[in-house]
This record gives structure tokens, C-alpha cells and sequence, in this order.
């Protein structure tokens, strides 16, 4: 179908209407998310592992049925990529950048289902491609890459049973859900808050058959792993939540979430979601009214519990900018020079944003006084952390290397000394934190400890390690030669003797979760 007669197939907003067909599929949408796929893929080897890849490839040394912090789905990627390609960086990001490649292209196949012809399309796909949350999240082999992906997803299979009223889609949505959950828990909070939309909403003929149930079954059966590991682990992820929920909710993140949702995506853009929820919610269609429900539930919950983790709704800018193109695609071209305006500023905001979320300018000079993105800070340092650990364990004599082990704050620590440092003679290192600490703490009878403390975690950190220890001594600071200031920058390894218990029964004293 030419351009000129996409509007045949657009849903108006201040109408109500629903399309009657669907035009053909633009195959532009996939270019666009090839270029998206090309760039991250181009830029993966740049600066270095972030703290949450390290956890991850050491997660995948112990693959389990799930961990504190998520299912299973992302350790699982990380230990194909390792068996595929070893520690590689971009062995291990070429994940996360298939799956940006896949949600821009969910976000041109919604715009299709909502109506819209491949003006709508085209223009769905370049706004979720310039979304600022698409590079930052999907740079990193991190769960929010897939989460996105699922979530989206979704909701591009409730908009098809919407539009046709046909629930033998459901086994289909019940298949991105179940995999959505397999890494992060986020998609099935989605899915209820769908569900209570639909109920609400007029919808309980599209939801109450055995369409949906057997959709049900399919997402059910991708938890029970998660849930049969947290009955064995003492609901580990729900006391981890509720820290999560301490540090990051309460009424005064509620403003940082309300803002942060206007930064996800392209400021040029900022505006064409909120008329594609509005197009939802007139189209008289339950399971499309329904996803307005889900977004509207979801943004007070997450505003009130984890309100400073602006992405977690990410993922539903996907279908709200699709229903947006679709909703503005005649206002749009009725005249050039709005076409024109808007493709300039999205093209000049994509390129300043992406100068600073992605890894494309060269790394500062150690006292230069630049900046980074925090998420980019965290790849930095890495290499020196464990050249720093392993001058500290060299030093020690070798009767007493014979009893020691080494001991990590926070798991990205550890990840580090047991990939970056693998094979350098360096003993496997453990951590009180989230799942590393359920992998035990190494040699029982250990009577030294090398234990390594990130900047955050203050000057405090040697008086803490004092009350399990009757010497702590300063060995060696942390830094990076980049002066970046980041989590680790300013930490401390300690060498620790004299345990006021055995090792392995100061152990259980020394797990916490975050």
C-alpha cells in the first residue's frame, strides 16, 4: 500500500474507530533495527565489563534453577556465550543487542496490528530506536534488555487478540511471558496488571476461556523453576525487594519516577506516547483498553516502591509510542515542514544523547574533570581492581596464602577476580552478596582474609570487618587510571587474621542482600 493511503488504515484518536485490515509490513522497520543491532555491536569491545556482566558470568559458572536477583535467563545467555566465545565482550553483548534489534522491530509489527500503514510503522520503529533507555539498558548484558523485549512482546500479541477478538494468540503470549519471567519478574507484573485491566474493562469474554488458560499454563511453567529455588533458599528474592524497596521508594523518589519516565524516551518524541495512550483508551476495545490499565497500575506501584528505577516501565513505551505513530501519522505529514522539524531534533537529540550514554568518546584523562554516565563509570576500573587484589595475595607468604581466601564486598567485586583474574593464580573468590554468598565461603578453616571494599562503602567498612576479625590491616587502595569516580574508585583490601570465630561460622554472619 503507497504512503498516500496508510491514513485508510489509521485508528484517529478523537474517533474511537478500529482498522478493519492491515496494511503490508514495512521492511524498513528491520533496517532500522539493524542499525541499532550494528552500532551497540560496534561499540561492545569499548571501555570494559560492567559490574553486572562480571556477576553474570560468574553466575554462569553455577548455573542453578535461579538466584537471588533474578531467574535464570541472563546466567544462562552469559554461559552460552562463554562456552561460545570465553570472557568476551562482545561474545557476551551480542545478546542485548539482538534484543534491541527485536523490540524495534515489535515496535514497527505493533504500529501494523494498531492500524497503521508503513508511515506508522517506520515511525514507530525510529522512536523506540532512539529511545535514550533502548542504548543504556540494551549496551549491557544486564535482565533489563530482555525485560523490555518481553514485556513489549506481550503486548504486541494482547493488541492482535484485540484487534481480531481471536484468543488461540494467547498460548503465543503466554510463550513471551514465560520467558520474560525467566529473567526478570517485572513482565509478570505486567501480565497481572493487563489481566485486572481487562476484567475492569469489559473484557472477560477474551480472557475467561481455555485459550488463555493453556496461555496461562505455558507462562506458569517457565516460573516454577524460579519458585521451586526460592521455596529451597528462604525467599531470597523477597527479602532482597524488600531492601531494594527501602533504598529506592518512599514519597520522595516519586517525583524522580514521574520525571524519569519523560527522559526513556527521545525528547523530540516525548509527546507522541501520551496520544497513543490516549488512542488506546478510545478505541473501544478492551484488551487495548486493557494496556492503558496495565501502564496506569504499574506507574503507581512502581512510583511508590522503586521510584528512583525510573526503567522499570520501559518496556510499555514500546506499544504507547506505536499507538502514537499510528494516532499522528495524518497530523503529521498533512504538512513537511512538521515532518522535517521532527526528524532534525530527533536526529540532533539522538546523537548528544547517545555521546553520553554510549561508550563512543574516548575515556577522560586522569584529572581532567570530565564525567561519565554512571552505568558507563561501573565498566571502568575492572583490570586494575584485580591487578590491585593480586599484588595484596602475592604478598602474602606462602603458609599463609595456604589458608586464606579471599573475600569481596559486593559480587561485581568477585566476579571480577574470578574471570578478569581467572587463571592468574588468584583463588576463587566469594562474597557475602545476594547469590554469591549460597556458594560458600571457600576453605572452611581459612584464618586469613583477603577482603576487598568498594569506595561506597566508606571509611566504616575496616571497623565492620574488625568485629569478625582482631586485625584488619590497610593493604592497598583501588583506582582507576582514568580518575572515573565510580562505585569501586577509593575502596580498600584489607588483609584480615585472627578470626574471632572459624571462618565457616563467621559465614552466615556475613550475608546481605541488594
Amino acid at each position: 500500500m503507497a504512503d498516500g493511503r496508510a491514513h485508510d488504515f489509521a485508528v484517529r484518536a478523537d474517533a474511537g474507530s478500529v482498522p478493519t485490515g492491515l496494511a503490508p509490513f514495512d521492511r524498513r522497520v528491520i533496517a532500522v533495527g539493524g542499525v541499532v543491532f550494528a552500532v551497540l555491536m560496534a561499540l561492545s569491545p569499548r571501555y570494559g565489563f560492567q559490574r553486572d556482566e562480571l556477576y553474570f558470568l560468574d553466575a554462569a559458572r553455577h548455573l542453578q534453577a535461579s538466584y537471588v536477583d533474578q531467574p535464570v535467563l541472563a546466567p544462562l545467555l552469559a554461559r552460552v556465550s562463554l562456552d561460545l566465545f570465553g570472557v568476551s565482550l562482545p561474545g557476551l553483548r551480542v545478546w542485548p543487542a539482538l534484543a534491541a534489534w527485536a523490540t524495534v522491530v515489535v515496535g514497527g509489527l505493533t504500529a501494523r496490528e494498531l492500524g497503521g500503514g508503513r508511515r506508522p510503522q517506520l515511525l514507530a520503529a525510529v522512536a523506540v530506536a532512539t529511545m535514550p533507555v533502548l542504548w543504556a539498558a540494551d549496551h549491557v548484558a544486564n535482565t533489563t534488555p530482555y525485560a523490555v523485549l518481553a514485556l513489549a512482546a506481550l503486548a504486541l500479541v494482547v493488541v492482535r487478540i484485540g484487534r481480531t477478538g481471536d484468543p488461540r494468540w494467547w498460548p503465543v503470549a503466554g510463550l513471551a511471558l514465560g520467558l520474560g519471567v525467566a529473567d526478570n519478574h517485572q513482565p509478570g507484573f505486567f501480565a497481572v496488571a493487563l489481566v485486572v485491566g481487562a476484567l475492569f474493562g469489559g473484557g472477560r469474554r477474551l480472557v475467561l476461556n481455555r485459550w488463555f488458560a493453556a496461555g496461562a499454563a505455558i507462562a506458569v511453567a517457565f516460573v516454577v523453576p524460579d519458585i521451586w529455588w526460592q521455596s529451597q533458599h528462604e525467599w531470597a528474592t523477597i527479602a532482597m525487594t524488600r531492601q531494594l524497596n527501602r533504598e529506592n521508594g518512599g514519597l520522595l523518589n516519586i517525583p524522580v519516577w514521574a520525571i524519569g519516565q519523560l527522559l526513556l524516551v527521545c525528547l523530540a518524541l516525548v509527546w507522541v506516547w501520551p496520544v497513543g495512550l490516549r488512542l488506546l483508551w478510545r478505541s473501544e476495545r478492551p484488551l487495548w483498553r486493557a494496556l492503558v490499565w496495565a501502564y496506569g497500575l504499574l506507574f503507581v506501584l512502581y512510583a511508590l516502591t522503586t521510584g528512583s528505577k525510573i526503567y522499570y516501565l520501559a518496556g510499555a513505551y514500546v506499544y504507547l509510542l506505536a499507538a502514537g505513530a499510528v494516532a499522528v501519522d495524518g497530523w503529521l505529514y498533512a504538512r513537511r515542514l512538521r515532518i522535517g522539524a521532527v526528524a532534525v531534533a530527533t536526529a540532533l537529540l539522538t546523537v548528544v544523547l547517545a555521546l553520553g550514554l554510549l561508550p563512543i568518546l574516548p575515556l577522560p584523562r586522569a584529572g581532567s574533570g570530565r564525567t561519565i554516565d554512571s552505568t558507563l563509570a561501573e565498566t571502568v576500573g575492572w583490570p586494575e581492581l584485580v591487578d590491585t587484589v593480586r599484588d595484596v595475595w602475592n604478598a602474602l607468604p606462602p603458609g599463609q596464602r595456604a589458608q586464606a581466601v579471599i573475600f569481596t564486598e559486593n559480587y561485581s567485586e568477585a566476579g571480577a577476580i574470578n574471570e578478569l583474574g581467572r587463571g592468574t593464580g588468584l583463588p576463587t573468590a566469594v562474597s557475602g552478596h545476594n547469590s554469591v554468598w549460597w556458594w560458600g565461603p571457600g576453605d572452611p578453616d581459612a584464618t586469613t582474609v583477603v577482603a576487598v571494599a568498594s569506595g561506597s562503602s566508606g571509611p566504616g567498612y575496616a571497623g565492620y570487618l574488625g568485629g569478625f576479625f582482631t586485625t584488619v590491616r590497610e593493604a592497598a587502595t583501588i583506582s582507576n587510571p582514568y580518575g572515573v569516580r565510580n562505585i569501586e574508585a577509593g575502596g580498600h583490601v584489607y588483609v584480615c587474621t585472627g578470626p574471632r570465630l572459624p571462618w565457616s561460622r563467621l559465614w552466615p554472619r556475613l550475608r546481605h542482600y541488594d
